[in-house]
């Protein structure tokens, strides 16, 4: 057996379905992986680019999905429904339906219009008038 099996027979892992989630270890610790104490050691600068990366690309085939003419819309309106996506998780964008069928009809002001009535522009508004803006835009 080599050390990275060895490794993982020992420390085990915690997942829910196919993904790892953060656990307490025996120590106390918060844990990610295969006993990686996150707590004390945190990630490094090119981890955290993995992991957002791979966030990104889920994001985004997630919104392929949504939207058939996804690779037809204007790369701002993408960065827009990627942000939103990310931070929203899929159940809580899916939640946003006068939005996606403004964006599948091309009613940007539609689609402004539902931003400006929800919960999520109450809470992030700076953050909601940056995507706002880059909608106008195109």
């Amino acid at each position: 057996m080599d050390i990275t099996n060895y490794l993982i027979k020992n420390e085990g892992e915690k997942k829910k379905g196919d993904r790892h989630i953060v656990y307490q270890c025996t120590a106390k610790k918060w844990t990610l992986g295969y006993g990686r104490n996150v707590q004390d050691r945190g990630i490094s600068e090119s981890e955290a680019r993995y992991l957002l990366e791979n966030d990104i690309n889920e994001c985004m085939s997630d919104l392929e999905t949504i939207f058939p003419n996804w690779f037809d819309l204007p790369y701002n309106r993408k960065m827009v429904l990627v942000d939103m996506r990310f931070q929203l998780g899929a159940t809580g964008f899916r939640g946003f339906k006068r939005l996606i069928e403004a964006i599948r009809t091309g009613d940007i002001a539609k689609a402004i219009q539902s931003i400006k009535e929800s919960l999520y522009y109450k809470q992030v508004k700076n953050r909601a008038d940056e995507n706002i803006n880059l909608l106008r835009e195109g």
